[in-house]
């Protein structure tokens, strides 16, 4: 039997899945302890079923981070048979790499939390780079969404469109969005300076009087 479970990072996808697949949402509990603690409690038997919890890392990252490790913890303490975290964003996959002496490889680090928590899979949408699923040591799918917005575009009427990818690491990713649309490709030369701080050095390809598609590995900065 397969049961679903929603976080409350969004909760209008999980209805959305849950319709989509003709499976109920699984009632659940969730409350917090004057210090913040979050409390989880499944609310129907899980014994025996294969439990996807839908739960997206954004904003509040920490927050729900912690929230889908606790019901993965639940879930398996239920004796749950397989339990299965649908993660649309996986935060903290920016340090997916040491470029600084003394820094931490926190991509990793939520993979092992997510592990010892409990985890049989995980489904994700994109990380920020490919490595991320190495991290891993249970079945793990990154999902494109390209495809899915480039046929959500074609729908719509642009001017002269063209796909821009803001830096040289997000080219292949904008590659494949202009070969999906038949447009051409223009990529920005940046320098990061700081922490969401960028400088543009220069642009490689015509813009001028187009729609420009930009298509970015994390937009959070607006």
């Amino acid at each position: 039997m397969i049961r679903l479970v929603s976080g409350s990072s969004n909760r209008e996808l999980a209805k959305e899945i849950s319709a989509y697949v003709n499976v109920p949402l699984t009632p659940v509990h969730m409350s917090k302890f004057k210090d913040g603690e979050i409390y989880v409690r499944l609310l129907d038997t899980v014994r025996g079923s294969d439990v996807f919890i839908i739960q997206s890392t954004c904003n509040n990252v920490n927050e729900h981070l912690m929230e889908m490790l606790i019901l993965i913890d639940a879930a398996k303490r239920a004796s749950a048979n397989s339990t299965n975290v649908i993660v649309p964003y996986y935060g903290y996959a920016r340090q997916d790499r040491i470029s600084h002496p003394r820094e931490a490889l926190t991509a990793r680090l939520v993979a092992n939390m997510i592990e010892v928590a409990g985890a049989s899979r995980l489904v994700s949408v994109d990380f920020h780079s490919g490595q991320t699923q190495g991290f891993f040591n249970i079945p793990t799918d990154n999902m494109w969404g390209i495809p899915v917005l480039a046929a959500k575009l074609s729908g719509v009427q642009l001017v002269d469109p063209v796909v821009v990818s803001p830096d040289h690491g997000g080219v292949s990713r904008a590659r494949f969005m202009a070969k999906l649309l038949d447009v051409p490709l223009a990529i920005v030369d940046k320098r990061r300076t700081a922490h969401n701080v960028s400088e543009v050095m220069n642009l490689i390809g015509d813009v001028a009087g187009r729609d420009a598609i930009m298509v970015d590995d994390m937009i959070d900065t607006g």
